[in-house]
């Protein structure tokens, strides 16, 4: 009984004052402020600690994180009339013999194949046209446009096509094969939206870029990258130095306008690599603008010529001359009696200055010399013998060069089989991998070399275990070959080597006909 009044007693108790002690502060009366943290609160705030570089780069980061992606919906919409479609036509003239005809187009395997040889068979040979696609961008309200020299290279007719589906004649005023850039006059019915020209020096890799152009005939196709790379060289020429981006680009893109996010033009898209994806190359449009000038005033452009042929001063070479950095270009060669000669520039000097501007490789010096007008006076400074130098040179005129737009064709008749000798026009127009060596344009129907198996496009690596890289070379091996005799070909098709065994018809014996 007494213990049990006792708990009656207790047990309220305890609730009561574990209840209390659950209370917040404010509802137990008690402050929230002991001494201390009242003597806290009145301290001033302490000053915040700069932030480390650390931090700096992981805001950074978490800018580009949260930093939505742009709309270039705006921009293009702006854009597109300053942009043109080119159609071409061109003639193209059959040489040596009758042109491969039209095979089955269910290949070679196919039970019909005999039925479109006999089909095809007979046909006269005759001259036949060949379309061709581009693109452009005005650069005058008068009807100027840019455009890829090689897209209007061997053209008969040339058509530009205006944004708004207006089409109109257009004529070569000027082009420039070691560029490959050509301008095109057209006559509009009004005025013309023309582009701006940025300053492609300006360029960061990383940097957002436009493509617009006319890729495989579809017309005003909007592709966007990033610049991957600067200066990229393809072996192109002397002029080479590429902004490479990812880009989407296509044939029929090329001649066509590279944009930054200003709107402003910053390369004309020119070549892609074969097999190759997200990766196009555009000529800057800061060496472009020097050429599109005089082509557009006097249809030829006139270059300033030091006189040097120079290659990459590499660390190691750096190290056989003695010189403490490998900065600047390696003269290998001097013209004589060019400009470089006349100052004194030897074979063997490293220069590392033009006119008060760093030259940090071969295209550096090949463009500032080019862009400079013939009679101008430069300060160039170089290093001979390990020697700093001072020179004054007077630039003259480049020396007209002949840069054939395709070389000569060899036709064996005997064989069946027409070559040509690769340059790197020729490859960049067929996305070749390679730009040198042989490559087959041409086999007859009925021939020898249909037989062996042997296809137009086939590159010729050997010819009996002999290497070719030339129409020379080729012409001196096929010279061997005896009448009767069987020749060993090694070829290069798409992905993969071929050999073919090619019979030499005999001396006399009558070539097989097509009836």
């Amino acid at each position: 009984m007494n213990r049990s009044f006792a708990l009656l007693i207790i047990v309220p108790l305890l609730i009561a004052v574990v209840s209390l002690g659950c209370k917040r502060p404010d509802e137990a009366g008690v402050s929230d402020k002991s001494p201390a943290k009242a003597e806290q609160s009145e301290k001033p705030a302490a000053p915040q600690e700069e932030p480390s570089d650390s931090g700096t780069v992981k805001e950074t980061v978490r800018d580009i994180r949260t930093h939505e992606f742009p709309s270039f919906a705006d921009l293009v919409e702006n854009l597109k009339p300053s942009v043109v479609n080119i159609s071409t036509t061109s003639v193209v003239k059959p040489k040596g013999f009758r042109e491969r005809q039209p095979r089955s187009p269910y290949g070679e395997n196919d039970p019909f194949e005999e039925f479109f040889r006999k089909f095809f068979e007979g046909a006269p040979q005759h001259e036949y046209k060949r379309q061709g696609l581009g693109s452009g961008f005005i650069i005058s309200e008068d009807g100027y446009v840019v455009t890829n020299y090689h897209v209007v290279e061997k053209a008969v007719d040339i058509s530009v096509i205006l944004e708004n589906g207006d089409k109109y004649e257009g004529k070569v005023i000027g082009k420039d094969p070691k560029t490959d850039l050509a301008v095109v006059k057209f006559e509009p019915k009004g005025k013309l939206q023309a582009v701006s020209f940025g300053n492609s020096d300006d360029l960061r890799i990383g940097d957002w870029v436009l493509a617009i152009g006319n890729p495989f005939g579809l017309g005003y196709t909007v592709t966007a990258g990033i610049v991957s790379a600067k200066g990229r060289s393809l072996g192109l020429g002397a002029y080479d130095d590429f902004i490479q981006t990812d880009a989407s680009l296509n044939p029929g893109n090329s001649g066509g306008p590279l944009f930054n996010l200003n709107g402003e033009v910053v390369g004309v898209n020119t070549a892609i690599v074969a097999q190759g994806q997200g990766i196009g190359f555009a000529i800057p449009i800061k060496m472009a603008e020097f050429v599109i000038g005089q082509l557009k005033g006097g249809g030829k452009v006139v270059r300033g010529w030091l006189g040097v042929y120079v290659q990459e001063l590499t660390p190691e070479i750096a190290s056989g001359l003695s010189l403490n950095e490998d900065d600047g270009v390696l003269v290998s060669d001097v013209t004589p009696e060019s400009p470089a000669d006349k100052a004194g520039i030897k074979r063997g000097d490293v220069v590392v200055e033009f006119e008060g501007k760093k030259v940090n490789d071969v295209s550096d010096l090949t463009t500032m010399a080019a862009v400079a007008e013939p009679g101008t006076e430069v300060n160039i400074k170089f290093i001979h013998d390990g020697k700093p130098r001072d020179v004054t040179v007077k630039l003259a005129q480049a020396p007209d060069e002949e840069v054939p737009a395709e070389v000569e064709e060899k036709a064996e008749e005997h064989l069946g089989l027409s070559v040509k000798e690769i340059n790197p026009q020729i490859a960049r127009r067929f996305n070749l991998e390679v730009d040198k060596g042989v490559i087959i344009s041409e086999v007859a129907e009925g021939s020898p070399a249909e037989d062996a198996g042997l296809r137009a496009g086939d590159i010729i690596l050997e010819i009996d275990k002999s290497g070719i890289t030339d129409l020379n070379q080729y012409a001196q091996a096929v010279s061997k070959a005896k009448p009767g005799s069987t020749i060993l070909i090694l070829v290069k098709r798409a992905e993969t080597t071929v050999y073919a065994a090619l019979r030499v018809e005999e001396s006399g014996k009558e070539k097989r006909k097509s009836n």
